[in-house]
């Protein structure tokens, strides 16, 4: 029976838990591979941790040319993330003739062109299934179950720490702050949060599926981005009243000549199965025009879930090795003279519903004075909730509106902000439901 050795960088938490798969189920890995898969270089700067696993020896190294210049090694594993080194180790290993699986989300949205055209030099594959989406098998149902379908549209909830942020801010009434800080203790949000609650993570995310779902380069600087730091235990509780849930949605849309990749908190209906993914636990709905509309849900994050995902991608290679196949599948699941280049609309063209919170002083025509401004950029209403008890000398006035340009709704509240009768910042979130 042939062996097929792979090669490991970083032996973090990720990296840990594919130690812990490749031990605990070689079994049945090679039962349904044909081929035993050897575990045969772990390079990490830290040789001396305990990570609760039992390596050979010899196995552990510092030295990372000892996994990318190895000649007995086939594939090379990246979880090392960010973009240097593991950039230039990945190029290095694809140079070396070695196929790479990665679990990076950030250097393939940004710099996964460069990479695929290395290994489309070198005939070698790349596969991030665990890049997006933690244990679901998100970008292989793109790649090859659902590849007969044009995709529409693509949202996704994709970060498991705003997820969990947004939930528990919706169960207890809870402001942002305190929520995060219980997210931080329980190990589900970093000590600096902000790649997660400011939305990159996700944007990385929604960056990548969206070039596989439409054919194109996606370049990542024009993914418009917008976290959930901002988000008022208010606004929640108003969104409940309209029959909404807030989720942090990353959204993708073809239009056939340009596609819109967007990052921000948004309103759904509480009634669509997206308003039930509650806690870390991440989904994506795709639509496509055989298939229809399709939910995949899962863990989104943690140590086996993304090394299921990992080994799932070793599994996919080492199959094309064993029936001698080169890169049956193409990395971004078109042919790579076939991926286009299609602009991504601007934010300013975007057409959506829209939840507005103003915050006015307690006076007769307040009211007539925004419904007003708001017409004059044909901005209409749809509906309104003017709480009734408040405090203070600040009232709010929630509206929601029918479908309208984000470049009317910036014009108008820039207008309506420059009114006497404003006391705070209006508060914008972006609605969507008509969803194909």
């Amino acid at each position: 029976m042939s062996t097929i050795k792979v090669g490991l960088l970083g032996f973090g938490t990720i990296g840990t838990g594919v130690v812990r798969n490749f031990q605990r189920n070689a079994t049945i890995m090679q039962q349904r591979l044909g081929s035993r898969l050897e575990l045969f270089r772990i390079a990490d700067l830290d040789v001396s941790t305990d990570r609760g696993v039992q390596l050979e020896s010899g196995v552990l190294t510092s030295d990372v040319e000892d996994v990318i210049s190895h000649p007995d090694i086939d594939i090379v594993i990246e979880l090392i993330g960010g973009y240097e080194p593991a950039k230039s180790f990945i190029l290095k290993a694809i140079a070396n003739g070695k196929h790479i699986v990665t679990a990076n989300k950030a250097l393939m949205a940004v710099h996964g062109e460069e990479i695929i055209a290395a290994a489309n030099q070198q005939g070698v594959s790349v596969m991030f299934e665990a890049a997006v989406g933690g244990g679901i098998p998100i970008i292989s149902a793109i790649k090859e179950s659902l590849c007969s379908n044009e995709f529409s549209s693509i949202l996704g909830i994709l970060n498991g720490t705003c997820n969990f942020i947004l939930t528990k801010m919706t169960d207890d009434g809870s402001d942002f702050a305190p929520v995060l800080q219980e997210a931080q203790e329980l190990g589900y949000a970093e000590a600096d949060p902000t790649f997660d609650i400011e939305g990159v993570d996700t944007a990385h995310k929604i960056a990548l599926l969206s070039a596989l779902c439409f054919g194109t380069t996606v370049d990542f600087s024009q993914v418009y981005t917008e976290g959930i730091s901002n988000i008022a235990a208010i606004d929640i509780q108003f969104a409940e009243q309209m029959g909404y849930k807030i989720k942090l949605l990353a959204i993708g849309k073809n239009h056939g000549d340009q596609i819109e990749v967007r990052v921000h908190p948004t309103m759904i209906p509480g009634t669509y199965q997206l308003a039930s993914i509650n806690g870390v636990f991440n989904a994506v709905r795709l639509t496509g025009d055989f298939v229809g509309p399709t939910l995949l849900y899962g863990s989104g994050a943690g140590m086996d879930a993304t090394a299921s995902a990992v080994m799932g991608d070793v599994m996919a290679i080492s199959r094309d090795q064993v029936s001698g196949a080169r890169s049956r599948v193409p990395v971004m699941g078109y042919c790579a003279d076939q991926i286009k280049s299609l602009p991504i609309k601007a934010m300013s063209e975007i057409v959506s519903h829209y939840y507005l919170r103003f915050t006015t002083i307690d006076q007769p025509g307040v009211l007539a004075k925004i419904a007003g401004c708001l017409g004059e950029y044909n901005i209409s209403i749809q509906s309104m909730i003017q709480p009734e008890g408040h405090e203070g000398d600040s009232i709010p006035i929630v509206l929601m509106t029918h479908a309208a340009k984000e470049v009317d709704i910036s014009s108008a509240l820039k207008e309506i902000g420059q009114l006497d009768i404003i006391s705070q910042p209006t508060c914008l979130i972006r609605v969507e439901h008509d969803l194909d």
